[in-house]
């Protein structure tokens, strides 16, 4: 359950890491041979060195990276629970070149034992016996490594095995393995295990020994040791070239850097790692370059007595990774309100916008801008307002529309009516008229022949 809790709670972390900010400066004095480099600062997520940080490259063993993170994931982890190498994981490991642990088909040793196998010597027969383990079979176990690049957004990363043996369709790229090997170093085992320079197996047939790390960096009995180095894997085949993932620490610095594809023959992989390290603390410094005490920008406030604007401020002050004489001039902040009006009330830490952060016209960070101050609503402005807004509204655009419209239709109506009305008067009194008129023109005729008839008698 706490396994599946531990999972969650990765993706979260992932999910509210800030988006890598690349600034990407051009170090001076350094020849980088790797196909792919990526010099980050792990406490700002800022971008100092990229060179094809995006593009499709082999990562060998840092393949193993992934595995190990999915083993200490797995509810069937318990670090002193024993484990037996596998006949199978043997035999599958046969011939591909990968470096192995010599165990022996059934020895015993702990899961923690194991973790360091994969992780600090990169064993590949123990890279395979892992995956049989924790994810019921080796097929399986790759399903669940693409499945969980999917979950971290690993949009340029595919597995094919748990090993890192060369195919064509095993491929990451060095911004991902950034953002996988950030999550991985969470995890306090994988932080330990990959820091370490020696550890002990004490396996049931063979007895004793004694791992090295593979990262040269980190031993202080080589010549490329590097007293601020950490970590965390080695990758090596013919198509990967000399691969690794670093960590470095100094005087509350901390900087990972990736290199792919340097030259197989020879060990440049530490030497430019080591290189672009030194560039990173000598050159660079923490500038608090906006802080919260100044207002950036205001907003136009409706519906309160109180006040008409609002002063806007950053929701926190803005540390970057700069050059040490970097002019303060070229820093500059762009205000993004969300509107240019807004509504009382207002709450104090309400976000109403955020602010670019820019040095050198290009954008260093972005931050959240937030009000500083509680704003109360006037409840007859607000009154106003929603009656304003009622007899404004669309549906009462519409009622008056259709008001109108009856409105019209009846008054044509009536026009017609009364139209209709005069035109039936005027028929009916024509015919009444000249009909008396023939009558009174036929009585008079009458009326005449009459007397005549009269007289004549």
């Amino acid at each position: 359950m706490l396994k599946k809790f531990f999972c969650v709670f990765l993706i979260i972390c992932l999910l509210f890491t800030p988006m890598l900010t690349v600034n990407a400066y051009e170090p001076t004095g350094i020849e980088i041979t790797a196909n792919a480099a990526l010099l980050v600062s792990m406490d700002t997520d800022e971008v100092l060195y990229e060179k094809n940080a995006d593009q499709k490259v082999y990562p060998a063993s840092i393949t193993k990276i992934m595995t190990v993170l999915l083993m200490l994931e797995s509810d069937k982890y318990s670090p002193d629970a024993k484990i037996a190498m596998s006949e199978s994981a043997l035999k599958r490991i046969s011939g591909t070149g990968s470096s192995v642990s010599l165990l022996k088909a059934g020895e015993e040793f702990t899961q923690l034992d194991l973790v360091y196998m994969v992780l600090m010597s990169s064993y590949g027969d123990c890279a395979l016996l892992a995956a049989e383990y924790y994810g019921g079979s080796v097929e399986n176990f790759v399903d669940m490594m693409n499945a969980r690049a999917v979950e971290l957004g690993l949009d340029g990363t595919h597995y094919e095995n748990p090993i890192g043996l060369h195919h064509d369709e095993n491929y990451t790229t060095a911004y991902d393995t950034y953002k996988l090997t950030k999550i991985a170093l969470q995890n306090d085992t994988f932080k330990e295990v990959c820091e370490s320079t020696r550890y002990t197996v004490n396996a049931s047939v063979s007895g004793k020994r004694t791992l090295s790390t593979t990262n040269q960096l980190q031993d202080n009995t080589t010549n490329y040791y590097y007293q601020y180095a950490k970590g965390v894997k080695t990758g090596f085949t013919d198509e990967a070239g000399r691969c690794l993932v670093s960590t470095a620490s100094y005087d509350g610095y901390n900087y990972m850097c990736i290199v792919f594809g340097c030259p197989p023959t020879e060990k440049k992989h530490f030497t430019e790692s080591r290189d672009l390290y030194r560039w990173a603390f000598n050159n660079f410094e923490f500038k608090t370059v906006a802080d919260v005490t100044t207002p950036v920008a205001e907003i136009k406030v409706e519906l309160s007595n109180d006040t008409d604007f609002v002063s806007l401020y950053l929701e926190k002050s803005f540390i970057s990774v700069l050059p040490k004489d970097a002019d303060d001039s070229t820093i500059s902040i762009k205000a993004k309100p969300n509107s240019d009006t807004i509504n009382a009330p207002i709450k104090k830490g309400q976000v109403l916008g955020t602010a670019d952060i820019i040095y050198a016209e290009k954008v260093i960070g972005t931050v959240n801008l937030i009000s500083n101050e509680n704003i109360e609503k006037s409840s007859l402005l607000y009154v106003i307002d929603e009656a304003e807004n009622f007899f404004t509204s669309s549906y009462m655009i519409i009622l008056y529309v259709l008001v109108a419209i009856i409105i019209f239709i009846f008054i044509i109506a009536v026009i017609k009516m009364n139209a209709k009305s005069r035109k039936k008067r005027k028929i009916k009194y024509k015919p009444y008229k000249e009909k008396n008129r023939q009558y009174d023109k036929i009585s008079e005729d009458n009326y005449l022949d009459f007397e005549d008839n009269k007289k004549s008698r």
